[in-house]
């Protein structure tokens, strides 16, 4: 039988449960458990797709095309193996089914509640994975905070679900902090204890509590920790801030969480954990023996968790390299054709940023013009690549007020533009082109070299493309289009002939870098800057 372990959050949010919940995994599967991880978030919103990246950071895409929050995108990158939309409920989704079968008059007309009928889909979700006979352990993270009045019906389906399947067959982890206070100098339970005692009024006992803390604990406060919140002392897991996230599977083994789990769970130790590829990569990490300036060029750059996949992306490529990638924001509103030279001077490459909307893209354009004006690496990803589409037949082709439809409907060289099945959407949530799509990759070309192989698949996004009408004026003038898909003919990856680095990809590469394989174009990319580095 499939094993279930709930992770919840007290006293604040921000503590990391998905962080916690992917280096459990990870623990787990490096004893040769079979594990997943699944994300409930108790927002209304069908998914994140339509929340700006200010509010939620980035919107994670799975392979089956889910819109998800950003945490399944630590899953991915710890175990390596994909999510999908199972991986990642909202409690609109849940209401949305709820009210779809009431419609129906699949309840034989009952008045529909929140309790049984929200918390009963809710257990349904619960299960999905752990049914599929794929999984020997389904970790559970709820969002929000203990105490929220929106997360209270996930509270009550994990106490119903924990007495339909027993108490060996599941456990609750909760996450909370143990603050320090500098004018008493020493270490707080109390919010702990608090935050425990209100779990307990919603009727569940924690099995297992990882502190947040800047300090260590000492075996005192372990001690008081476990007789107030009713736990035994080896279930009391300190979580120290650490100087990467790569660290918190280490920390969490010293802690032995894994060991403690599998005894509660009665299940087999099996192996000790292998972790020496995960040692090896953290050791390339923390030594570096190069690094490298990269910017990104974006418009949501005040909030780094915008673009998490791909500054982690960063971080697999520069440990694979040895190298430290230091990844520096500029605000693409910020660029002028007047200062873009001065903002990117000392760069070694540019990435400039996936996004929406017309805010910022002519910043992104004087970015791109002076990277391939100087010979500098550059590497766009989806809207980065339609801008350097548009700089190039600005500036090079000469198409006078050449542009996105996107950006100007009325342009007279619509060099991207809108995919036919998306001109008469007008619900924004779900419908763009996403998920993973195949793409051959034409033999002699930058691309090939790259990836080794003719036919890949990458991630999408996105609601516009190359308009191939240009295809042929483009590819005479230099920019090449060398990864096309092979079922509707669209450009999937654009290349600049005799340029160090200038590649564009329509889809997302940073959601498929993980530890484990970190992707080949990053790789590319920082090895291509930090070659122009040494020649600097």
């Amino acid at each position: 039988m499939t094993k279930y372990i709930f992770v919840t959050g007290g006293v604040t949010s921000s503590l990391g449960k998905g962080i916690i919940s992917a280096s459990l995994a990870k623990l787990l599967q490096s004893r040769g458990y079979r594990v997943t991880i699944q994300k409930f978030d108790p927002y209304i919103n069908i998914d994140p797709g339509t929340l700006n990246p200010y509010e939620h950071g980035e919107c994670y895409v799975t392979e089956d095309g889910a819109e998800t929050d950003l945490d399944l995108g630590h899953y991915e990158r710890f175990l390596n193996t994909p999510t999908s939309k199972a991986n990642n409920i909202t409690t609109g989704r849940i209401y949305q089914n709820v009210i779809n079968k009431e419609r129906e008059g699949a309840f034989l007309g009952k008045t529909v509640q929140v309790v049984p009928h929200i918390t009963d889909e809710i257990k349904r979700n619960f299960r999905i994975l752990g049914e599929s006979g794929d999984y020997d352990i389904v970790i559970t993270e709820l969002g929000g905070t203990v105490g929220d009045i929106e997360s209270l019906p996930y509270i009550e389906a994990v106490r119903q679900f924990r007495w339909e399947i027993g108490s060996a067959n599941s456990l609750v982890i909760h996450l909370t902090l143990v603050p320090f206070l500098a004018a008493a100098g020493e270490l707080k339970t109390k919010p702990t204890q608090h935050s425990v005692k209100m779990l307990l009024e919603y009727g569940i006992q924690p099995d297992i509590l990882v502190c947040r803390t800047e300090h260590h604990l000492t075996n005192d406060i372990r001690k008081k920790i476990a007789l107030f919140c009713n736990v035994n002392i080896n279930a009391v897991i300190e979580s120290i801030d650490a100087p990467s996230i790569y660290d918190v599977p280490l920390l969490m083994l010293k802690e032995q969480l894994d060991k403690t789990v599998l005894t509660k769970l009665k299940l087999p130790h099996k192996n000790e954990p292998n972790l020496e590829n995960w040692k090896e990569f953290l050791g390339r990490l923390k030594n570096p023996t190069a690094d490298v300036r990269i910017a990104l060029v974006g418009k949501y750059v005040e909030l780094p968790d915008a673009y998490k996949s791909i500054t982690e992306a960063f971080i697999h490529a520069g440990a694979k390299q040895e190298c430290k990638v230091r990844v520096e924001y500029i605000p693409s509103e910020q660029l002028t054709p007047e200062n873009a030279v001065e903002k990117l001077k000392g760069m070694h490459g540019v990435l400039v940023a996936p996004g929406f909307g017309e805010r910022g893209f002519e910043g992104k354009i004087q970015a791109i013009r002076h990277v391939r004006e100087n010979n500098i690496p550059f590497f766009g990803i989806c809207l980065g690549m339609q801008c350097a589409v548009v700089e190039f037949g600005r500036n090079v082709l000469g198409f006078e007020g050449a542009n996105s439809t996107e950006m100007n409907p009325e342009t007279p060289y619509p060099v991207i533009g809108m995919m036919e099945d998306q001109k008469n959407i007008t619900n924004k949530g779900g419908t763009m082109r996403l998920g993973a799509y195949p793409c051959d990759i034409k033999k002699g070309t930058k691309a090939a070299a790259i990836y080794g192989k003719n036919h890949i698949s990458e991630r999408h996004r996105h609601r516009y493309e190359f308009n191939n009408e240009y295809l042929k004026q483009y590819e005479a003038a230099g920019l090449t289009p060398s990864g096309i898909n092979p079922d509707n003919g669209l450009v999937e990856i654009v290349e600049l002939k005799n340029h160090p680095f200038f590649v564009g990809s329509q889809f997302h590469p940073e959601l498929k870098s993980t530890v484990a394989n970190p992707h080949p174009l990053f790789i590319n990319f920082v090895a291509a800057s930090l070659a122009y580095a040494r020649k600097k």
